[in-house]
């Protein structure tokens, strides 16, 4: 697909989409799909407000989180110099000496960033409180998307409360994701992000109509394994399209995520020609070269529908659907909050073609928004 060609389904797509969302099952979704751009500046404008000396960021950190927003930590601790991301499911069955191994600054000092859209999640709770426990010298930090969880109202935490409508009222997270991904990047780079911003929420504004049309385009009745590929500091953006295609689909489609060079070593079996293979390109000249040759293997052994999204030009010829890139001038490591909302529309019309309400895909309650509670050990 030609980048004219595009802009023609962008504008036959303006109106249609824009009219469709409160028809739709799965509204709620779609609309806070549709409304990232809108409140991406409101994120950097809580951090701007936090005023956050970034002598107190300088230290070691690990950034934590469970589900997707354990993704979202992973996206920021690679933009986060000396930060380390580490899942709250992780950190929670560490004893005081494994804690203390692997991160010896926090006997004596450390901080923990939690990362949450309701804060109410067990296991983020839990770690805090462990970590209060056993090691009081550690500072803490809440980038949070709920005024009233459970790790907003904490004492003696550095807090960052998120606008309200970040807290996404669908199961899944599309719209928290992204405000929380980009409030935690904007702690370490707002010099980087704040003069762009404005240029980057219209492009995505104007291109999210256009990518919703070419994802309906893209979900067939053939498609039941979907590969999501990304490299370096794009991985927790695979990893997150992933869950929202499992989610979404209720398990009906089977994701895998994975990086150009590392699905050679066996995940390549997994691919039919009728699955659906999404690219997320790099800005980074050395790894489009990597990602043009895995791109033309694959094409070669007509292993997948490939969709690049992003504006390499390489290989472009071996690809089925090229989907422009909303922030192609910035580095990988700035990039996963405004790249993600075509895959979120990929998993929203996955959903949808599964019969399921991407609103709450799992009618029965084998998920839930919130995960519930259970029992926490000391350790």
């Amino acid at each position: 697909m030609t980048l004219s060609l595009f802009f023609v389904i962008l504008q036959n797509a303006m109106t249609e989409s824009r009219a469709r969302p409160g028809d739709l099952p799965g509204a709620i979704t779609l609309q806070e799909i549709f409304q990232q751009p809108a409140l991406w500046p409101t994120s950097l404008d809580r951090i701007k407000q936090a005023n956050i000396p970034l002598s107190s960021v300088s230290k070691s950190a690990i950034i934590a989180g469970a589900g997707t927003s354990a993704y979202a930590a992973d996206a920021i601790a690679r933009a986060w110099p000396g930060a380390k991301a580490v899942p709250a499911t992780d950190l929670l069955l560490r004893s005081r000496e494994e804690l203390a191994e692997a991160n010896p600054e926090f006997p004596e000092e450390g901080l923990l960033v939690s990362i949450a859209r309701s804060g109410e999640s067990p296991e983020s709770v839990a770690v805090v409180e462990k970590i209060r426990r056993l090691f009081p010298a550690v500072q803490h930090m809440v980038i949070t998307c709920n005024a009233t969880g459970h790790l907003a109202k904490l004492d003696q935490v550095k807090t960052i409360v998120l606008d309200a409508r970040t807290n996404d009222r669908s199961l899944v997270m599309t719209s928290s994701f992204t405000n929380l991904v980009l409030a935690g990047l904007a702690v370490t780079h707002f010099d980087q992000l704040a003069p762009v911003l404005g240029d980057l929420c219209r492009r995505a504004e104007q291109m999210l109509p256009a990518i919703h049309s070419m994802a309906q385009e893209l979900v067939r009745p053939d498609v039941r394994r979907v590969v999501i590929l990304a490299s370096g500091d794009l991985k927790p953006l695979a990893t997150e399209v992933s869950l929202k295609v499992m989610e979404m689909t209720g398990g009906t489609v089977i994701p895998i995520a994975e990086t150009f060079l590392g699905l050679r070593h066996g995940p390549m079996s997994f691919l039919r020609p009728e699955s659906l293979v999404l690219c997320w390109l790099s800005s980074s000249p050395l790894r489009q070269k990597y990602e043009a040759d895995l791109i033309e293997e694959l094409h070669t052994k007509n292993l997948g529908r490939i969709v690049a999204i992003g504006n390499g030009a390489a290989a472009i010829d071996k690809v089925d659907t090229s989907v422009p890139a909303i922030a192609p001038n910035l580095s990988d490591k700035l990039r996963v909050p405004f790249e993600i909302p075509f895959g979120q529309l990929v998993a929203y019309e996955l959903s949808l073609r599964c019969g399921l309400n991407p609103d709450n895909p799992s009618p029965d309650g084998v998920i839930t928004r919130v995960v519930p509670g259970f029992r926490v050990h000391e350790g």
